[in-house]
């Protein structure tokens, strides 16, 4: 696989709810919501590309001390090969660019695979929000995780 990261652009949004709707259905945001939150100042993200074809898009938001991922997603299909890690190695190094002392993000508690892998990077469970994420007509509650930024790595 041939990885490659692209700074978002304000023209993405169209692709970015493309890539969510694949990676979210039940939760996925349209271009124009997305459009919105890229055009907040403090917006930045990184699509990901294996050859030509967008796999993964990572978005955050920099509130000034840390930044907060509003969504991170690979398609099905390509997930498990790197891709999230390479996104979340990216976010961490423009997060820090940016004079952040953490990183904080949302997992559904049931999403398995997402929390092992943020586990695995150091990021700590930090509070609770119930009835968070909808499951069809139910909802599932969400972690909300954070890494500090201080001597953290996160390779790729």
């Amino acid at each position: 696989m041939t990885l490659s990261l692209s700074p978002v652009f304000e023209g993405s949004a169209g692709s970015l709810a493309r890539l969510q709707q694949a990676c979210f259905p039940e939760e996925s945001w349209d271009a124009a919501a997305l459009a919105e939150i890229m055009a907040i100042g403090s917006t930045f993200g990184l699509l990901a590309f294996e050859d030509v074809v967008a796999v993964g898009f990572v978005l955050a938001f920099d509130l000034k001390g840390e930044c907060e991922i509003l969504s991170l997603g690979v398609l099905p299909e390509m997930r498990r090969r790197g891709a999230a890690r390479a996104l979340l190695a990216a976010v961490c190094a423009e997060a820090r660019r940016r004079g952040a002392g953490a990183l904080i993000l949302e997992a559904a508690i049931d999403n398995n695979a997402a929390l092992a892998l943020y586990r695995g990077l150091g990021f700590t469970t930090i509070a609770c929000r119930k009835r968070y994420y909808r499951r069809g007509q139910s909802f599932v509650d969400a972690l909300v995780l954070r890494l500090s930024l201080d001597g953290a790595s996160v390779a790729t």
